[in-house]
């Protein structure tokens, strides 16, 4: 019986990484949690139950949109990562790294450009904007250690600009379920988008 159980988990959490990854391809949900949260729902399985990881959800993504958005997305990647370095050139005394599904590959539609900035203070950018007469929101950050997230609003996507102590550099980042999170410099995007 256990043996049935433990099968049955596994096709469970199969389904929901598959409906997540489709959830997040067609509604533009970017939050892999509440992707889960609404793929166990709809499947009508248990939301406190063995959820797949964001790695298996990623890679389910990456299966869906090559099969169903293949052209199109990579189409708006290109595009979005082009926007991303002309950002990055224009903020290169800031320091700035993209990261995120732009970098990772599976950017969709409903995606924003994620960069991190490490300069000697927040206010260092705001004022650079705001002389640059660029337009800027403040957001909630996410993460403890940011001083702050300033968001431009660019032509087919947000750029989040997320701004940590300069010391934090060096340190490597991870996401929320432990997976390192890669990120690179200007220098590195070019060389991507040739």
């Amino acid at each position: 019986m256990a043996r049935h159980d433990r099968t049955r988990s596994l096709h469970g959490r199969a389904q929901i990484a598959t409906t997540a990854a489709r959830l997040m391809a067609q509604d533009g949900i970017t939050d892999y949690g509440m992707a889960k949260r609404k793929a166990a729902r709809q499947l009508g399985l248990p939301e406190n139950g063995q959820m797949p990881d964001n790695a298996e959800v990623e890679a389910e993504l990456r299966i869906y949109q090559s099969l169903f958005q293949d052209d199109e997305q990579h189409q708006h990647l290109l595009e979005l990562r082009r926007i991303a370095l002309e950002i990055m050139e224009n903020l290169a005394a800031f320091r700035p790294y993209l990261t995120g599904s732009v970098l990772e590959g599976t950017a969709g539609e409903f995606s924003s450009i994620d960069l991190f900035l490490f300069p000697d203070s927040a206010k260092e950018v705001e004022i650079f904007l705001l002389n640059q007469g660029i337009p800027f929101n403040h957001a909630e950050p996410r993460n403890e250690k940011a001083e702050a997230v300033l968001v431009l609003d660019c032509e087919i996507a947000d750029a989040n600009l997320v701004i940590f102590p300069p010391q934090l550099e060096r340190i490597s980042f991870k996401y929320r379920d432990g997976r390192p999170r890669d990120r690179i410099r200007a220098e590195a995007l070019a060389e991507l988008l040739a």
